[in-house]
């Protein structure tokens, strides 16, 4: 794929693990439930690889984190999946990642489309966490949002978004790590500068700062 094909923003890198449209359009849903790395994971019927997967993920449940939804369009339909495994990666040139399992049906959508935004979801938030999470039509149809400057959508009511061009992506197991140039971000305040509480993931539960 020659550069003139590439999103704006986009690295040459970012094409080269590309899925073809065939296998893109045999997906029956647009969302996923994106958590700790490897819980997506088909680990077969060896117990003691279950048990050290289980073990990995334990461990790493104990580490608290906030909980997005990532967006984009795909055939101009909106598209999302929740996502805990998020961070920032650089700030010259600003860049973050996230971390769909390769069983992602959401992220080749997003792939294809060349953008995706990241909303940081509220404490009151868990409906939109778990309706974007399922698998189905129109997980869209009862969330408010607008459209961001890539043409991802904005989730209302979140505590802030980073809105991205894929810049990179990279295999890691069962996993891509996907890394994004933000072009856009902004976040909420109320009339006193303070930001809205987060809604965030310990455990294998919801948790808020409250």
């Amino acid at each position: 794929m020659t550069d003139h094909h590439l999103p704006a923003g986009m690295s040459a890198d970012a094409a080269a693990n590309w899925p073809p449209q065939e296998l893109i359009d045999s997906f029956l849903g647009n969302f996923d439930f994106e958590f700790r790395p490897g819980e997506a994971s088909e680990i077969g019927d060896d117990e003691a690889a279950q048990a050290a997967a289980r073990r990995f993920r334990d461990t790493l449940g104990r580490y608290c984190s906030g909980v997005t939804v990532v967006t984009s369009v795909s055939d101009g339909e909106p598209v999302g999946m929740t996502c805990q495994s998020f961070s920032s990666v650089s700030l010259d040139p600003p860049l973050v990642t996230f971390i769909p399992a390769k069983t992602s049906r959401a992220w080749p959508l997003m792939q294809r489309a060349g953008h995706f935004a990241v909303n940081f979801l509220a404490a009151d938030q868990i409906d939109i966490s778990n309706r974007m999470a399922s698998r189905g039509s129109d997980k869209f149809a009862d969330t408010e949002w607008s459209t961001g400057k890539t043409g991802a959508p904005l989730l209302a009511g979140t505590v802030g978004y980073v809105d991205c061009t894929v810049h990179a992506v990279h295999d890691a197991g069962d996993h891509w790590i996907v890394v994004g140039r933000v072009q856009d971000m902004d976040f909420t305040v109320d009339d006193e500068g303070a930001s809205p509480d987060p809604l965030l993931y310990f455990q294998g539960k919801y948790r808020t700062t409250r």
